[in-house]
C-alpha cells in the first residue's frame, strides 16, 4: 500500500478529530457550542504539534518514519492561525494516524490518543 502522506494526513485528519470529539463527548453531554470550542482546541495544528512531541517517544522505527514522511511532505502551506512549523508536524500526526487507520491498528490508535490526550491535561 503506497499513498502520499497528504493523502494518508486527509484521511488521518478525520480519524483523529473522530477519535477528539468522541472524548469531548464522553467526558461532558453539553451544548453543542461547547463542545465545538473544545474540540477545535485539540484539532488544531499547534495543539497537534504538541502531540507530535508526546507521541515520539512512544513510536517505533516505522512509525517514525511515516511521521517524518508526514512531516516532510511536500506542498503544505501553513494557514494564518498557525506557524509552518507547527502546521508541518500537525500534518505528520495526520498522516502517522491515517496510515494506522488504513493498516487496521484502531488499537494503536487508541493507544497514542489516549497518551496524548491524557500527557497535554493542561490544555483542556
Amino acid at each position: 500500500m503506497q499513498y502520499s502522506p497528504l493523502t494518508l494526513a486527509f484521511l488521518g485528519d478525520s480519524v483523529y478529530e473522530q477519535l477528539v470529539r468522541e472524548h469531548i463527548v464522553l467526558k461532558a453531554n453539553t451544548a453543542v457550542s461547547k463542545l465545538h470550542a473544545a474540540s477545535t482546541k485539540k484539532v488544531c495544528a499547534v495543539f497537534q504539534s504538541k502531540a507530535y512531541d508526546v507521541i515520539l517517544p512512544y513510536l517505533d522505527e516505522d512509525e517514525v518514519s511515516i511521521l517524518k514522511r508526514g512531516r516532510n511532505a511536500t506542498g503544505v502551506s501553513a494557514p494564518k492561525s498557525a506557524n509552518i512549523i507547527d502546521y508541518r508536524r500537525a500534518t505528520a500526526v495526520e498522516c502517522l494516524f491515517g496510515f494506522l487507520h488504513l493498516t487496521g491498528r484502531r488499537e494503536r490508535i487508541e493507544e497514542l490518543m489516549k497518551i496524548i490526550l491524557s500527557e497535554t491535561k493542561e490544555d483542556d
